[in-house]
């Protein structure tokens, strides 16, 4: 069986000629390879220097076909959008002769002309993965029509949380992101890990205002003096618009420290080490694959009730909910979190790996072949919407 994927996945090409593309998806990919004789994935291609998180592919079957980047709020990026789809579209035809079953990644700008299209158009087998918030309020016309398509769709769509009134066809699916070598190595990190020695506190992500890192460092400065000592690191990892901003603001917060973008091994080694994992996020949210694995090494996340975050995270369970993203809502979190018994620390960490589980690569290959790729009547929509 031959998979088609089409997604807007950042791809860059190195000196060398070798592609390397956004590595939570690159990872993703190179665990299908052993479901598929030939992965087919086409996406965008960019000029300049990856982030330091773009990985290859290591599966030999896996081939990417390179699609100029579309898509962006300006005036000027829509017309270019409906400028060049007719190149796209031609791509996207000419590669389901190819496949037995096709995947679309949404939203996205291209998703737009293409969804109706794959609709109304192919009678291939497929699938469609909302990756962004399934509820989320006022989203942008161009996501609330991708999404409008795919509630009143036959093919399967797969989707964050698990909503009232979710369409039949509509499936709650866990995005993964660990191996069985990651997972089971967290059990490890976790049976070492206590709230004795100095403690570390984390992010990762798009580093803005909006995701809730500045909510999150302003909190840590409204701690008490001895309680700050407590904390030996805040560790910021990622990048975005406000990076620069907030370097400046605490460069002298020798324990704030700003790394950029990570590879995803550097990564993990900060959650190994951290503690709990700070999101008061106001931003539309699906739910973002860094809890699932902080969770794994035992860095309990402290976070936002939005979108389908809290469809996962418990309070007091496997972590703690924020009632508010505001800083003193943080502070509260925080000195509460500081006083976890060790047996309620052990346990919530353990209620954290529970739902890590739901997060590795083979868990979702099973789902996967059972729930879309060997379900009757799961794919062919013969009648359009």
């Amino acid at each position: 069986m031959k998979l088609l994927i089409i997604s807007h996945t950042e791809h860059y090409q190195l000196p060398d000629g070798t592609v390397v593309g956004w590595g939570a998806t690159v990872r993703e990919l190179n665990a299908l390879a052993d479901m598929f004789d030939d992965i087919y994935h086409m996406a965008m291609l960019h000029e300049g220097t990856p982030p330091l998180s773009a990985l290859p592919y290591t599966a030999q079957n896996i081939h990417f076909i390179p699609l100029k980047p579309l898509g962006g709020k300006s005036l000027i990026a829509k017309i270019q959008l409906l400028w060049h789809m007719s190149g796209v579209i031609h791509q996207v035809f000419k590669y389901l002769k190819k496949v037995e079953v096709f995947q679309f990644r949404a939203p996205t700008g291209i998703g737009v002309v293409l969804i109706p299209l794959l609709t109304f158009f192919t009678r291939k087998h497929g699938w469609y993965k909302y990756a962004g918030n399934w509820r989320q309020q006022k989203a942008p016309l161009g996501y609330a029509w991708q999404r409008w398509c795919l509630k009143h769709q036959r093919r399967t769509v797969t989707i964050n949380g698990f909503w009232p009134q979710q369409p039949k066809h509509c499936l709650s699916f866990e995005n993964p992101c660990l191996t069985a070598a990651e997972y089971a190595l967290g059990a490890e990190v976790c049976q070492a890990k206590s709230l004795d020695k100095p403690l570390e506190l984390c992010y990762a992500g798009r580093v803005e205002f909006e995701k809730g890192v500045g909510t999150f460092l302003k909190a840590y400065e409204a701690l008490d003096p001895k309680l700050q000592q407590r904390i030996s690191t805040v560790h910021i990892v990622g990048e975005g618009k406000d990076l620069e901003t907030f370097k400046a603001q605490y460069r002298n917060q020798d324990r704030i420290r700003f790394y950029g973008a990570l590879p995803g091994n550097r990564l993990f080694d900060i959650y190994k080490t951290s503690h709990f994992f700070v999101m008061p996020t106001t931003a539309s949210e699906g739910f973002p694959k860094v809890l699932a694995e902080a969770m794994n090494f035992g860095c309990m996340p402290m976070v936002s009730d939005i979108s389908a975050i809290g469809h996962y995270i418990h309070n007091g369970v496997n972590g703690f909910l924020l009632e508010a993203p505001n800083a003193q809502e943080v502070t509260n979190g925080i000195i509460k979190a500081l006083q976890l018994s060790p047996h309620m620390h052990q346990a919530m960490m353990k209620a954290g790996r529970d739902t890590a589980a739901k997060f590795t690569f083979e868990h979702y290959q099973k789902r996967l072949k059972k729930d879309i790729l060997e379900a009757p009547n799961t794919f062919k929509n013969k009648d359009g919407l």
